[in-house]
């Protein structure tokens, strides 16, 4: 339960049965309380309502959206979901003590003292009604959403790296959410909205002047953004990701597009767009038909971008370049490689200067830029070779990493990859190619199977293999990444790509823990005591 109610507090404890023997200053106490309490007439307006039965003007204690969690007093969001109904387990919310019921299906029989609520969309009452619990918070907080197929994660850490100052910058990634006075574990790219909300509001009490957040095309679809004031909305990129999904790109760059013109129901008061990126060129030139009240702000090495990368020049250990702005230009030498990692640099360079920020000021914090945990994130054990742990799980994120390894590594060049189950498979030809084109080879292995037979997912991938005396199958990942680097020779390059930071693996409903950047320093260490 997200927020500043406890199972412990007064509000909680009054809803709790009353025992059969209670004092009168018991009694008291419990009706103080209840005359302080929310009332869920103040979070939900009249013509949000398709059908009402029972009290709207009634005392809660919060809100729930999974049906385990719920406590005494709560409302209980029955949201729609691709797996599983929320309606199914109404009964078991009334059971643990919820007193209302948002909804889009009554049930046949509502249980009796319960006030059940039918709205058009439970999500999107579900992020009104959040927004309004929580009093607003993206009015006090400046949010800044980045969305796009690649680079949201790294481009999200730039901005906030780059914000922050006197004033606390909280983040909600795939990471890790950064609450301003407390870190805690991500469980989702883009939470639900009630998640968001709460955790924004942490954030204004903890004093942070900005939230910057990921917004996944999944988050957009399923309203979790829904009536959130974006300061600004960031667009990297759109290649081939999530068609399981969103069924063809079209309709997956349609959903991106939502973050910008109004389909969440507020425009952001800047849209910072890549015009290197052809989805980015058509998405800006949208914007400037179509939303002139979004000050629109460009970036990328295309001449006409507002801010952009002259003369650049990629090494093994940083990139340079000349940037230039409106008003200024500056020689930049970033600790950060690859020509997409340029690219994600401008993204954040563009929006803190679009929010008003100088960059002749704020980019002397780029030297201690520290990376992103398991983005192209280095494992050294002293080995006479290189390894790195990255997220690249597409074709055109492997293509652009291993393009930039091949160009840096003297020796061969050699990738561990596989693809995910449950997800697109045309994919999985493709990134296939990508690696035959740039590594000299590769262990094709498991990456999370979930459901699907791994069977199935090689048989998949085996449709785009031209060059068979390049990919070594390997089913076990860990059995993987010790035959890849004990096959390494010094002047080589190793990637270990798919899960980046990920600590687990998941077979069919089972989470088994599971670090890439772990299992390679071992089998570097292993490999170190065997000579």
């Amino acid at each position: 339960m997200i927020g500043y109610l406890t199972f412990n507090s007064a509000l909680i404890h009054a809803f709790q049965p009353r025992p059969v023997r209670r004092t009168r200053s018991d009694t008291l106490a419990r009706n103080r309380v209840f005359k302080t309490a929310p009332k869920l007439s103040d979070y939900l307006h009249e013509d949000e309502i398709v059908a009402l039965k029972g009290e709207l003007d009634r005392p809660i204690s919060g809100l729930a959206i999974d049906s385990r969690r719920v406590a005494p007093g709560n409302v209980f969001f029955a949201l729609p979901g691709r797996r599983a109904d929320g309606a199914a387990f109404i009964d078991e919310a009334v059971s643990r003590g919820a007193v209302a019921v948002i909804t889009q299906k009554m049930p046949a029989f509502p249980p009796a003292k319960v006030t059940f609520i039918r709205v058009a969309d439970a999500r999107v009452a579900l992020a009104r009604v959040a927004q309004r619990y929580y009093k607003f918070p993206d009015r006090d907080v400046t949010a800044i959403g980045v969305t796009g197929t690649n680079g949201k994660t790294t481009v999200a850490h730039l901005i906030k790296h780059f914000l922050k100052g006197a004033d606390r910058v909280g983040l909600l990634g795939t990471i890790h959410y950064d609450l301003g006075a407390r870190t805690v574990p991500s469980y989702r790219t883009t939470p639900e909205s009630l998640d968001i909300y709460g955790l924004m509001a942490q954030m204004r009490d903890a004093g942070c002047r900005h939230a910057v957040m990921e917004v996944s095309s999944h988050g957009l679809d399923q309203q979790r953004v829904f009536g959130l004031q974006f300061g600004a909305a960031v667009f990297t990129n759109l290649t081939r990701d999530h068609l399981d999904y969103h069924g063809t790109l079209e309709d997956y760059f349609d959903v991106k597009t939502r973050l910008f013109t109004g389909a969440t129901g507020t425009t952001p008061k800047i849209a910072v767009v890549n015009l290197d990126d052809a989805h980015g060129e058509k998405l800006a030139a949208k914007i400037s038909a179509e939303h002139s009240e979004v000050k629109l702000v460009t970036f990328g090495e295309n001449p006409h971008a507002q801010v952009r990368a002259e003369n650049v020049a990629l090494h093994f250990k940083h990139s340079t370049f000349r940037l230039v702005w409106p008003g200024g230009m500056r020689d930049i030498e970033a600790p950060l490689v690859g020509r997409y990692n340029v690219s994600n640099l401008l993204a954040a360079i563009a929006t803190a200067w679009a929010l008003g920020h100088d960059p002749a000021a704020f980019l002397g914090k780029l030297r201690t830029f520290a990376g992103v945990p398991g983005r192209m994130e280095a494992i050294d054990a002293s080995q006479p070779f290189n390894v790195f742990v990255d997220y690249a799980h597409t074709d055109d994120a492997l293509s652009n990493t291993l393009g930039m390894l091949r160009a840096s590594t003297p020796g061969k060049l050699r990738v561990v990859f596989g693809c995910g189950g449950n997800r697109d498979r045309a994919k999985r030809p493709l990134m296939v190619r990508a690696v035959q084109e740039f590594a000299d080879h590769a262990f094709a292995t498991a990456d999370n199977p979930r459901t699907e037979r791994l069977g199935q997912i090689f048989a998949d991938m085996r449709a785009g293999v031209t060059a068979p005396e390049k990919i070594s199958w390997i089913e076990d990942r860990r059995e993987a990444i010790r035959v890849a680097i004990a096959s390494c020779e010094p002047g080589d390059c190793l990637l270990v790509a798919g899960k980046g930071h990920e600590n687990h693996q998941q077979f069919a409903d089972t989470v088994f823990p599971f670090d890439d950047r772990q299992v390679a320093r071992e089998m570097l260490e292993a490999q170190e005591r065997k000579t």
